[in-house]
């Protein structure tokens, strides 16, 4: 089968750092269904994996953890699932990936895809909006039907983002007031367009922008650009037993004491998590993305989608890696279809 691998871990701009390859056909295992891939979509992780490193792999490691395709074949504990199925999902970032015709992935952690939406649309979903709804719901612990939090303020670190353009949309579901941090005419107009009317200039400080709007404190935070940057705004930022969620992981050391004196919350999200660790609830990622795929056809939701390419190759691929890396990305890459086919 086609797929696009790399052996060592290099920069983006040589030829090597992303190659294309023949590979053996996947085996899928009792718990597995074996996906037709047929179109996926770029995230950061997929640049921080490849990005460069002082080891080289055995054999051709497949990167890539956002897919959309049809089911081939079921494992024998396989329930709720069957060939043809029209699936999409963001797989497990300790097995193959999905930049390849053919993945193995674990049914718990995959679902029906929307029906109203194409592979392409539905590819730019399964990582970012699982990320933001456990970060949101989960971690942040806000109340998704509406409830209890409706009208508490969210302040989102980077909503043009691929996590932050689905987590306003779910935030603005749960009935929360959002505020978006953007830096160019262009993001602010994709947030516009996914209904946030609130924003702040993320390259500008924050508190006086904030306080501009009548929110000088807001009761959350969701985190989506660096952590050591907005440790400290973060804390100055939140109300008194106020909560943060922080999805890129820290480089020095943070201050823990910022935290203390108004009794913050801080916690991680990590997507990956529940498939790297087989925790008992796994199968929670295949219910939260059913619950996506409900959403997007009532209409309640959108896709992310904001860029598409062809076909899957090495060559978008490294494009594609490139433009995460510039930090200029808008919403969701997707790319689909393979050469030749």
């Amino acid at each position: 089968m086609k797929a696009v691998a790399l052996t060592r871990y290099l920069p983006i701009d040589d030829p090597q750092a992303l190659f294309d390859v023949e590979l053996p056909e996947p085996e899928p295992g009792p718990h597995d269904l074996l996906v037709d891939v047929e179109a996926i979509s770029v995230n950061p992780v997929d640049t921080k994996v490849r990005a460069p490193k002082d080891r080289t792999e055995p054999q051709p490691r497949v990167l890539g953890w956002d897919a959309a395709g049809r089911v081939l074949a079921v494992g024998r504990e396989v329930r709720g699932f069957q060939p043809g199925d029209a699936v999409y999902y963001a797989g497990d970032l300790t097995r193959p990936g999905c930049n390849a015709q053919r993945q193995c992935v674990d049914a718990r952690i995959a679902a029906l895809r929307p029906q109203r939406l194409s592979a392409a649309e539905s590819a730019a979903l399964p990582l970012t909006a699982l990320t933001a709804y456990e970060a949101l719901f989960d971690g942040l612990g806000i109340d998704v039907d509406g409830g209890r939090d409706a009208g508490k303020s969210l302040l989102i670190i980077g909503a043009a983002g691929g996590v932050g353009s689905i987590a306003l949309q779910l935030a603005r579901l749960a009935g929360l007031r959002v505020i978006g941090s953007v830096s160019r005419d262009a993001t602010r107009a994709w947030v516009a367009s996914l209904g946030l009317t609130e924003t702040v200039d993320h390259r500008q400080p924050l508190p006086p922008q904030l306080a501009a709007l009548g929110v000088p404190e807001v009761d959350y935070i969701l985190n989506c650009a660096s952590s050591d940057q907005y440790w400290g705004v973060c804390a100055e930022l939140l109300r008194p037993r106020g909560k943060a969620c922080s999805i890129v992981e820290n480089r020095q050391a943070l201050d823990q004491s910022l935290y203390k004196n108004k009794s913050l919350t801080h916690v991680w999200e990590f997507m990956f998590t529940r498939s790297m660790y087989r925790t008992a609830d796994m199968e929670q990622q295949g219910r939260i993305l059913q619950r996506i795929a409900a959403w997007i056809d009532t209409g309640t939701l959108r896709t992310t989608l904001h860029d598409h390419d062809q076909p899957i190759c090495a060559a978008t691929l490294r494009a594609a890696h490139a433009e995460l890396e510039s930090g200029r990305s808008i919403g969701k890459r997707v790319l689909s279809g393979w050469p030749g086919l």
